[in-house]
């Protein structure tokens, strides 16, 4: 693991434990398990008790997030607007389910509780991308042109 990170910390000290989860985060997108380990070493912690502080905040991830993140706002006014159908769309075209990431590392899908485009819902965004008024009809579209965007970099 990048050693330089514990440079920033003294050793032994527990009360580092979740600034250095998040530069661990920062550097692989997610916290690889033989990273928390040398964390849990650096600290003078067990590994479970590490991992038990990685996973109750949901801020940090234990597997690395797919290409493209398609983020599926499940707040009241896409709820009303039946953003249950475009996840389960989501999850059907995908072969996921929420929380999940495809085999291909092409996309991974998440529920978030409000995307803010309450104007729009239902909404979903895919990386920074915003979709809104959504119809489950649009979503094979939509899934079709980042396999398509993925396929011309593989080519390329």
């Amino acid at each position: 693991m990048h050693n330089n990170i514990f440079n920033n910390y003294p050793p032994n000290d527990r009360s580092n434990l979740i600034p250095l989860l998040q530069d661990v985060q920062e550097i692989y997108g997610y916290l690889p398990e033989e990273s928390l380990s040398d964390v849990a070493e650096f600290l003078g912690m067990s590994l479970s008790g590490v991992y038990g502080v990685a996973t109750f905040y949901n801020q940090f991830r234990l597997k690395p997030l797919g290409k493209n993140v398609i983020r599926v706002c499940r707040g009241t006014a896409c709820h009303v607007k039946n953003s249950a159908n475009i996840l389960q769309s989501l999850e059907t075209e995908l072969n996921i389910l929420a929380g999940e990431t495809s085999r291909d590392k092409l996309f991974t899908l998440e529920t978030v509780a409000c995307i803010g485009a309450c104007s729009i819902a239902p909404v979903i965004s895919i990386n920074d991308e915003y979709y809104g008024r959504l119809t489950t009809k649009e979503i094979p579209k939509i899934i079709k042109k980042y396999r398509n965007e993925a396929k011309q970099l593989e080519s390329a």
